[in-house]
């Protein structure tokens, strides 16, 4: 098998060192680079490049350099979505953010799993689990989601939380590890702030 394969069959496969891999990290990279070095004034240059990165991006997106990604095909964003300075989509495994989600800056989304033992690591081997985001979901600056995780629709996520596990619709959550922490309800509406 190789290394491609074993990549899509969701076995341990070599990350770090086979060619065909390595190669279409460093297109990304390119790509990448070239946005990120745009002027605010070049927005026609700016879609242009996203849109070659991200196949998958949906309508009226806005994504603000410096924005990262290691394939970026792996990625699927929704329309509306908004991803704020900073994001890196560590897309080995699909990456899919839903619908008018807003994303803070310096968000990490890893999808990436290495193996515990050093002699294991070091030969760059990992394994992949996809995350999630579905639609309507905030997540505050510099909150991390790790491998495998859902977050479940119209929830957020407060600043500087680290996901480990799944979070469930329509509730706040936060905290390292992030924990649900109360339901959204009418009452959150602003209309009940005046």
């Amino acid at each position: 098998m190789t290394e491609r394969e074993k990549w899509e069959a969701g076995l341990w496969y070599d990350a770090n060192y086979a060619p065909e891999i390595c190669a279409e990290r460093e297109k990304a990279e390119e790509l990448y680079t070239a946005f990120n070095q745009t002027r605010p004034s070049e927005k026609a240059k700016r879609a242009e490049l996203l849109h070659k990165l991200l196949p998958g991006m949906g309508e009226d997106v806005v994504i603000l350099p410096h924005f990262y990604t290691d394939y970026g095909y792996n990625c699927s964003i929704g329309e509306g979505t908004y991803i704020n300075h900073g994001a890196y989509l560590m897309d080995c495994a699909k990456i899919t953010i839903g619908k008018h989600c807003f994303i803070g800056p310096n968000c990490g989304m890893y999808t990436a799993i290495h193996p515990l033992l050093p002699e294991e690591r070091n030969k760059g081997l990992e394994n992949t689990k996809p995350i999630t985001l579905e639609d309507n979901v905030w997540l505050g600056g510099d909150v991390t989601i790790l491998p495998g995780v859902t977050i479940g629709a119209g929830t957020t996520i407060g600043a500087g939380s680290v996901v480990t596990k799944d979070i469930p619709a329509g509730v706040v959550a936060a905290g390292n590890p992030c924990r649900v922490l109360r339901p959204i309800t009418e009452k959150d509406s602003i209309a009940f702030k005046k």
